[in-house]
């Protein structure tokens, strides 16, 4: 068993490498900045430092910030059919850009702030100017509690947006949530909730530790479970940490964290969730594997070919009829499905006596 992890290295990254080692034959560690990814009609490939990888990984764990949001939604894609991954392409849309991250949260009924998009700043200007105050106004991308800025009236409102028009950032607005600076970071792995409360240090609205919070352990209710769960179900993810505001309605997510650092959770919590992350990529890629194997015989299974049949026991061979259309043979469904053949694709025919042999034409 194989397993990659994709990252910038960090310490977290770190951690996660020396437990998934416990659990697969090898683990590769590869720094995103030096990967390339080719595209056409004939597949993907992935290149490290140059050279192609040809390791057939059954994981690849993908970490990294919003600057590199293309490249690990292309890598997504590239191995998505071959690896197991606990963060899907679709993750990756959605979890680096805030605005579709909230979106499909209102969609799934996830309880979040009150959410405001405009299509032009002087939308936004004449919505300030009958608001009550404070207010938040986020950019789309970034971590650690950047982008997020905090309106106390509408002098600032105005200045804020008019600096915001000036350099075309796209933004959105937020009603204030009241919390004395608290918040959660919950980690969801799987079905399993991990969490601490973050305290923002004096005269700090964010509740983030790289803006100087501190951290107290948390007991995780049946509804923050829930929650976060959900919210990590939504954006189609198995492992993601999710960030949530205590109110007077409730707990409410504000964002989600695709790259979260272990560092504080494993100090709050005391668990080894380097390890716990570890084994459940581990598992889950066994039993990814196990699915990849039994997909190609369900395709015969559900067409009502006999899998006992001992003429059916070599693989590739199958005995079906052939159903004609005019002087044209039109081949059975799980022929394309099996044979991965595509129209997109060229293909040449080797043609001689009651037999035809088809395969993808070479470039």
């Amino acid at each position: 068993m194989k397993c990659a992890v994709i990252s910038l290295g960090s310490t977290s990254s770190e951690w996660a490498c020396k437990e998934l080692g416990k659990f697969f034959d090898s683990v590769d560690s590869l720094n995103i900045k030096e990967l390339q990814v080719s595209l056409d009609r004939e597949g993907w490939k992935v290149f490290y430092e140059g050279k192609e990888i040809v390791t057939k990984y059954d994981a690849v764990f993908l970490k990294g910030s919003f600057r590199y949001a293309v490249t690990l939604r292309a890598l997504a894609h590239a191995f998505a059919e071959s690896s197991y991954m606990p963060l899907r392409p679709e993750s990756f849309d959605i979890g680096h850009d805030k605005i579709l991250t909230h979106l499909v949260l209102q969609k799934w009924g996830v309880a979040m702030p009150k959410t405001y998009l405009f299509s032009k700043v002087a939308s936004a200007k004449k919505f300030v100017e009958t608001s009550d105050y404070p207010l938040i106004v986020k950019i789309p991308n970034g971590t650690q509690g950047k982008g997020v800025i905090y309106l106390d009236s509408l002098a600032t409102a105005t200045s804020i947006l008019d600096t915001l028009s000036h350099l075309k950032q796209p933004f959105f607005i937020q009603e204030y949530i009241e919390s004395s600076g608290v918040d959660y970071r919950l980690l969801v792995i799987g079905d399993e909730v991990y969490g601490y409360k973050r305290v923002a240090k004096k005269g700090e609205k964010r509740a983030n530790i790289h803006a100087g919070a501190t951290t107290e352990k948390l007991e995780i209710s049946t509804e923050l479970k829930s929650l976060a769960v959900r919210t990590v179900r939504a954006i189609n993810a198995d492992i993601c940490a999710v960030d949530v505001i205590p109110s007077t309605r409730g707990s409410l997510v504000i964002e989600v964290n695709l790259s979260p650092g272990l560092q504080g959770i494993t100090k709050a919590t005391g668990i080894n969730i380097a390890s716990r992350l570890a084994e459940y990529i581990y598992k889950k890629s066994i039993l990814f594997k196990e699915q990849s194997k039994k997909d190609q015989p369900n395709v015969l299974t559900d067409l009502g070919i006999d899998l006992s049949d001992k003429t059916n026991e070599e693989k590739g061979k199958v005995i079906s009829e052939l159903e004609f259309k005019g002087d044209r043979i039109l081949l059975p469904g799980f022929v394309s499905k099996i044979g991965k053949f595509k129209p997109c694709y060229d293909y040449e025919f080797d043609i001689s006596d009651e037999q035809v042999f088809i395969r993808r034409a070479s470039k």
